[in-house]
């Protein structure tokens, strides 16, 4: 089991595209907050890959990650 700690970027790659079932590990909170976030503009916008693929931007995870921590 991956820990929910968002210092682990060990599944995170440095670029490209990141899915939903691999960001969730790593972040606090549930998949409805996750789309609550990101309508509320206070979690990066995925980008739509096809029609059926949603990923977000890697180094805009990793940005807010880092964000995250800086406030802690």
């Amino acid at each position: 089991m991956q820990t929910t700690n968002c210092n682990n970027y060990g599944f995170i790659p440095q670029t490209g595209f990141v899915r939903q079932r691999t960001l969730m590990p790593c972040l606090p909170f549930s998949h409805a907050t996750l789309w609550r976030r990101v309508s509320a503009g206070t979690f990066p916008k995925p980008v739509k890959i096809s029609a059926k693929i949603t990923a977000w931007k890697a180094e805009e995870i990793r940005e807010w990650i880092n964000a995250q921590n800086d406030l802690a």
